[in-house]
């Protein structure tokens, strides 16, 4: 049929509403129209009529249908530009309408006319600026693309003028269209767009019911989710709950999450007035809430990832589970990246960046993170620089405030009570809680620092059950909080009398629920804080010494079969790409000795040296002992004394005895003069 005659017949079916199957004919028949009409004229009709067809509006398809109308005319715009490449490099008869590319797209924009809306006519100027410009064809004109660009600028700050009236598809079409079109446009051309307009449909967009849907797809999984017996949790993949969110995650907004967090982004970094991004700040902030909040009400957030292959029924952790957290990291990737952005212009506007302000924005921030932390906390979702900036930049704000940060850790702190909370949903938040709490303690009063950081630790630094990788870290989170605290100047009275109890606990912990190398950097660090020149060794000369005693004490009763290797000491050995020192529970206390010896006041020196070194020689297999005197030689050696202290050092080692006591295990050669008459060993002293 002549493509005059078929453009009649398709304007008519425009009409009426159809079943799918004609409507895909009619899509189709429209494509080859475009690239088939001679005519600029008809171009511009077809283009006209398309954007106001029931046959295509009325039908149910949401952002499906304004997602088909910018492929339309991709596609057509792909095969003008091939069509017109082959005739210039064959020379072959033109085929198709036989339109030069210029002239095909000025047709064809000019059929977006005052009968169809602003945001239908970025659909339209967005198709044809990707088929003809993506994947650098550059088939326009310098100028043309241009102006086509600008086109593309100008209609979409048209479109957001009314987008709140035109309703949800008009908004998500606009934010479809820019992310398409964003890398295409030049810097000027991007400059055009109105982020003021846009950042809060963007951030509607990647919250609201075309995205995330306020994370209420939680809900109906919760309801979803069975306890069968012997087979654990159940999540079916027959289950309307499953199948819902497979149809979320392949909606146009969600398929694109990437560059539309990146579009977010662009908006709150350009937009010019400062109350629009703190707005986007608390609809992210109330997002996450409701994010948490449905989570919480699901059985698998009581699930601790060790324990997943025992929870799980084989059906849930091999599919549904998969694509749950398919989502979930969508969810949180999505928002860390709007909010680095948010984060980041903190840093340079004048309206964040007061003090007023800025501890307040930080606290928001922080709140935004700790809501997604029992996504960010799993299988190192948080390992990448857009979160440690968010996070490392909010914790720097809010320490400007000594009250900003007291309001944060009371909210936020976890309850007092008999036991530690079994939900591991709030363990994990109380993870969030310590390593947020860590960063504090040097703008706090000693009695806030007691309450909201010791208190809380405290409690896990005794934990029953299994020590999964996620117990684990918590317990480690609770010693470096409690560490932090006593390494603050200030807070040297609490210290005083922390100390003692803190090292009980540490001792009651070593080795099952903390690895040797946990122990000797916490035993370490205590040393070196209540030594000089720190404010502890002037107010209690005995304390640092009277440690080294209890360590003593503690190894004269240690084990001294070798440690089975820990969760920590793999993952050490695993990064340093080096197998694990062989160590007892006995030698890894007599490592903890040495490595206390650089910190201790310049008159215990020499004689805890010869403490270390009869130690060392108490242990009796060869594969312990001698790494042990390989350390103590690196502390004689290396450098990690000071001068004075190295000077002890050799004095001990070279006339003192100190080479004897750790090479052969003797208790040194008595100085003499030479020629000196050496007593029988055997002989009585009687």
């Amino acid at each position: 049929m002549p493509a005059d005659r078929l453009l009649n017949t398709v304007l008519q079916y425009y009409q009426d509403v159809h079943d799918d199957a004609k409507t895909e004919q009619i899509i189709g028949t429209t494509t080859h129209l475009l690239t088939q009409l001679s005519n600029p004229l008809n171009l511009g009709v077809l283009t006209s009529q398309l954007l106001t067809a029931p046959a295509i509006w009325f039908r149910p398809g949401g952002l499906r249908t304004s997602l088909r109308i910018i492929s339309i005319y991709n596609s057509a715009a792909l095969r003008v530009q091939q069509h017109a490449t082959d005739t210039a490099q064959h020379k072959v008869p033109a085929e198709g309408g036989g339109l030069r590319c210029d002239e095909w797209a000025r047709a064809v924009v000019k059929g977006a006319d005052d009968r169809s809306s602003r945001w239908q006519h970025l659909l339209v100027l967005t198709g044809v600026l990707m088929g003809m410009e993506s994947n650098e064809r550059q088939a326009l004109s310098r100028g043309l693309r241009n102006t086509l660009g600008h086109a593309v600028a100008m209609a979409a700050n048209l479109a957001l003028e009314t987008a709140v009236e035109d309703g949800p598809i008009a908004q998500g079409s606009i934010v479809m269209a820019l992310n398409f079109a964003f890398p295409l446009l030049s810097d000027h051309n991007r400059a055009q767009i109105n982020c003021n307009a846009l950042l809060p449909v963007a951030v509607w967009a990647l919250v609201g019911e075309e995205g995330f849907a306020d994370g209420q797809f939680l809900h109906a999984v919760a309801r979803d989710t069975v306890d069968t017996l012997g087979q654990g949790l159940s999540w079916a993949v027959q289950s309307p709950s499953y199948q819902h969110l497979q149809q979320m995650d392949k909606a146009p907004l969600m398929a694109n999450m990437g560059p539309l967090s990146k579009l977010a982004s662009f908006a709150v970094q350009n937009a010019t007035e400062t109350g629009v991004v703190l707005q986007a700040h608390a609809d992210l902030l109330m997002f996450t809430h409701r994010v948490l909040d449905a989570w919480s009400r699901t059985r698998f957030s009581d699930i601790d990832p060790a324990m997943e292959s025992v929870r799980l029924s084989r059906e849930t952790l091999e599919q549904t589970w998969l694509g749950l957290w398919q989502v979930l990291r969508k969810i949180m990737f999505g928002t860390i990246a709007v909010l680095q952005a948010i984060v980041s212009r903190s840093l340079l506007d004048p309206y964040m960046l007061h003090d007023t302000a800025a501890p307040a924005i930080a606290a928001k921030s922080l709140r935004i993170l700790r809501n997604l932390y029992f996504i960010s906390s799993r299988n190192g979702n948080n390992a990448f620089q857009v979160y440690t900036f968010s996070y490392l930049t909010s914790l720097d704000n809010i320490t400007r405030s000594s009250q900003a940060c007291q309001t944060i850790l009371t909210e936020f702190r976890p309850a007092d009570g008999v036991g530690l909370p079994s939900n591991f949903l709030q363990r994990t938040l109380d993870l969030f809680y310590l390593n947020m709490a860590e960063h504090m303690p040097l703008i706090l009063s000693t009695e806030a620092a007691d309450a909201l950081i010791i208190k809380p630790a405290t409690a896990y630094l005794s934990l029953d059950g299994p020590m999964t990788p996620a117990v684990i870290e918590i317990f480690e989170s609770a010693h470096s909080a409690i560490l932090a605290v006593m390494s603050c100047p200030q807070h040297s009275r609490l210290t005083i009398d922390l100390a003692p109890f803190y090292i009980v606990r540490l001792f009651e912990s070593f080795p099952h629920q903390i690895s040797p190398r946990q122990f000797r950097v916490a035993f370490k660090t205590v040393i070196q804080i209540v030594s000089p020149p720190f404010p502890i060794a002037a107010l209690e000369p005995q304390l640092s010494e009277t440690l080294l005693e209890m360590l003593l004490e503690y190894t004269a009763n240690a084990a001294t079969v070798p440690l089975p290797p820990s969760q920590d000491s793999v993952a050490q050995a695993a990064s340093e790409e080096s197998g694990e020192q062989l160590q007892s529970a006995q030698s890894a206390l007599v490592l903890t000795l040495i490595d206390a010896l650089p910190f201790l006041p310049l008159p215990y020196i020499e004689e805890w040296l010869a403490v270390a070194a009869q130690s060392l020689n108490k242990i009796a297999d060869p594969r312990l002992r001698e790494p042990v005197k390989e350390r103590l030689w690196d502390i004689l050696v290396n450098g990690e004394m000071d001068v004075e202290r190295s000077a002890v050092g050799v004095a001990w080692w070279g006339t003192h005895g100190g080479r004897e006591m750790v090479l052969h295990g003797g208790i040194g050669q008595v100085p003499m003069m030479s020629g000196a008459i050496i007593p029988d060993e055997k002989t009585s002293k009687l």
